[in-house]
Order: C-alpha cells, then sequence, then structure tokens
C-alpha cells in the first residue's frame, strides 16, 4: 500500500525508519523518502528493469514558496532516470576519474606534450584533492567557481593578479575540456555544472617582445652547438620547440620541402617549408636516417624540455636580450616575420600549429598595421590620377 510522502505534514507524521517510504511516478520509476530520527530526510530514486534494480542518492530538498520538496525531488528523480534511459553512467564518475581519462585520450591521440600540459594542472589542483572526489552528477556551477577563484593569490599587487588570473584560465579551460569530453561520452547528463563558469576577461596580455633580427643574429652566436641548429630551426618554421624537439629525420621530406609533425599515431600535421628551411634540414640530416632526432642535443640525443632552459637562458645572457627572453620567444619572432611579411592569417595558423583567433588576440596588431600601409600605398595612387 502506498504511502503519501506528497506534503510535509504526511512525511512528519511517518515513523522514522531506514527502508524508504515509496511513491510511484511511473511504471518502473519510484521515488523515495527516508524518515529519519530527527531533521529533514532524504530522498531517493528508484528505476527497475525486469527484475534488476538501480538506485539514485538524491540528497536533501526543502519547501519553498513556490515549489515543494516533494515536487523537487520528483524532477530530479526524472532527470537521473532520464539520464539512466539515454545511456548515461547514472553511477556517477568523479572529476579525478574524467581528467585522468582525459590525460590518457590527450597522449593517445595529441601526443605526450598536451597530456603533460593537462597532467601538469591536474596534478596540482585536482588530484588527490576534494574537487577531485566530487561526482559529476553533483559538480554544480557553485563549486567549480569556487576551484576557479581558490588559485587567486590572497595577497598580490595588480600585476601579480592579472598574471595569476591568466593562468587560471589556462586551468579552467584544461578542466572545462576534460568535462565535456565525459558529456561527450554520456559520463553525465548536462554540462550545467560548469558550462556557465567563465573565465577572467581582460587578463591575456599580447606578447610584446619581439626579438629584431640583430638580436636573433646575436643570439645565433652565443650559441653552442645542438642549441644553435635548435634556435635556427625554430626560427626557420615558426612551430612549437616541443613540436620540432619530438620530430625525426624520417619526419623531415627533402623532396617535397614539408616536416610532418606527428601528434599521436593517427594524426599528423605537414608544414611547408621556405627553400631556406629545406636547405637548412637538408645539411642538418646528412648522413643520419629513420627514428634518430631531426635536431639533436650536443651529445646526439633527443631535446628536452628541462635541458633546453639553462643553455637558452646563459645564451641570451651573453647575447644582451632581454630578461625576458625564453625560447618561445623565437616562435613569436617567425610568426610576427610571416605576418608582417604579407601572409596570410589563416596561412599562419596552420603552419604555426594554433588557432586564427589566438593569432588574431596576440598578432592582429600587425595585419592591422600591414594592413593600414597597404591602404595607405592604394590611396596615394589612387590619389594621383
Amino acid at each position: 500500500m502506498a504511502t503519501k510522502i506528497d506534503s510535509k505534514t504526511a512525511r512528519e507524521a511517518l515513523a522514522p525508519r531506514r527502508e524508504p517510504y515509496w511513491h510511484k511516478i511511473r511504471v518502473g520509476l519510484h521515488l523515495g523518502y527516508r524518515r529519519p530520527e530527527s531533521g529533514d530526510g532524504t530522498w531517493i530514486a528508484r528505476r527497475t528493469e525486469g527484475t534488476a534494480k538501480t538506485y539514485g542518492a538524491l540528497g536533501q530538498f526543502f519547501d519553498k514558496p513556490k515549489l515543494s520538496a516533494f515536487d523537487a525531488a520528483m524532477d530530479q528523480a526524472r532527470i537521473w532516470a532520464g539520464a539512466a534511459d539515454a545511456g548515461v553512467e547514472v553511477q556517477g564518475s568523479t572529476v579525478e576519474a574524467v581528467c585522468r581519462a582525459y590525460v590518457d585520450r590527450q597522449r593517445n591521440e595529441k601526443g605526450s606534450a598536451n597530456a603533460d600540459d593537462a597532467e601538469g594542472r591536474f596534478k596540482r589542483l585536482v588530484y588527490g584533492k576534494p574537487f577531485g572526489r566530487i561526482r559529476l552528477d553533483k559538480l554544480t556551477t557553485v563549486r567549480v567557481r569556487a576551484w576557479r577563484d581558490g588559485q587567486l593569490p590572497t595577497e598580490a599587487d595588480d600585476e601579480t593578479e592579472r598574471k595569476a588570473k591568466d593562468s587560471i584560465n589556462r586551468n579552467l579551460a584544461t578542466l572545462k575540456a576534460a568535462l565535456n569530453m565525459a558529456a561527450a561520452d554520456r559520463l553525465v547528463s548536462t554540462d550545467a555544472g560548469w558550462k556557465t563558469v567563465t573565465k577572467f576577461e581582460g587578463v591575456g596580455r599580447r606578447r610584446e617582445l619581439f626579438l629584431s633580427r640583430q638580436q636573433r643574429k646575436a643570439l645565433l652566436g652565443a650559441c653552442g652547438t645542438g642549441l644553435k641548429e635548435l634556435v635556427e630551426a625554430l626560427l626557420l618554421t615558426a612551430i612549437r620547440p616541443g613540436e620540432l624537439a619530438a620530430a625525426n629525420v624520417n619526419d623531415f621530406d627533402k623532396k617535397h620541402g614539408v616536416l610532418s609533425l606527428r601528434k599521436s599515431k593517427a594524426k599528423v600535421r605537414v608544414i611547408p617549408l621556405s627553400t631556406a628551411a629545406v636547405k637548412f634540414f637538408t645539411g642538418l640530416t646528412r648522413g643520419r636516417i629513420g627514428a634518430q632526432p631531426l635536431v639533436p642535443d650536443a651529445f646526439g640525443a633527443r631535446w628536452a624540455k628541462d635541458y633546453w632552459k639553462k643553455p637558452m637562458r646563459t645564451a641570451c645572457e651573453a647575447a644582451g636580450l632581454p630578461s625576458n627572453a625564453v625560447i618561445y620567444s623565437l616562435r613569436h619572432a617567425s610568426i610576427s616575420e610571416l605576418l608582417i611579411g604579407g601572409m596570410e592569417m589563416h596561412t599562419v595558423a596552420k603552419i604555426a600549429g594554433t588557432s586564427t583567433d589566438m593569432i588574431d588576440e596576440h598578432y592582429g596588431h600587425l595585419c592591422i598595421e600591414r594592413t593600414r600601409a597597404q591602404l595607405d600605398a592604394a590611396m596615394g595612387v589612387a590619389s594621383k590620377k
């Protein structure tokens, strides 16, 4: 016999017990209310398929002027059941679990560089943390926003806070990518828990350090064997240091003048090379074959991120470059040269392996200046006619 649990008065009249009092919503779906010895009770959903029963803890709901606890619990039970009917994992994965799955997928599909970056962020901010133990179906906007804001420095000047927010934006983007993957894989029925948590606005800065040709020449002169070849290769290609370090000798195609950059076994990005770059790589690979590193260090080994930092810093200091000059400054210089030289933004983005949005955000001013010069030249010609 059914027991009324649809009003606060009816629920308060029930005898306390661990076994829930059940209300039938429809065939195969029931809403249960567990009456405790004191305080507010908890709600449970029960779904039946044949002889199999699954249960979902819905938590507590409270009576409000426009929505009773019973109605709120009914709505949540239907959402829970709908997710199960759609094939969503109703038991609920945790934030940490989906982050780990995301890292594995990045490693398989896009290579170690992307996976290592994401894993580093998750190790600092998710793995082993209370936030990481939250089930996806319990993840809320409030919790995600608290995670984001919890990374803010307690005491900082404006510039330090700006840099912190810029870094937090990248952390948030990586987290949301993992959560979106979980939603696509039907581990959770909705992205409402994180979709509306947005990045901090106006904290990114345009890349301002531009190494002149004279500075680049001075840097090359200050580099030792191995580092010199790495620097020159970066200046000739505009690609990321990690991509170049991962490339093998057989990724360079002298005949067609292209370089293949492997994100994974299945994904390859092929970029065209200038005549100067083809000549450089031809000389660099002479007498070497196969899976040997395309640009080796002084000992013939493959470059790693931590290996080039110290010699690069030493070379920059010897060349008298600004203190904020780093190996990524070479990529910036190359991209800038391509845009100033008149190459279309879309083409530059494909070569550099980035988005046109990123090019527009950080280098758009160069395109505007180039367009202005073209307009001035065109208007000057027109005015003489």
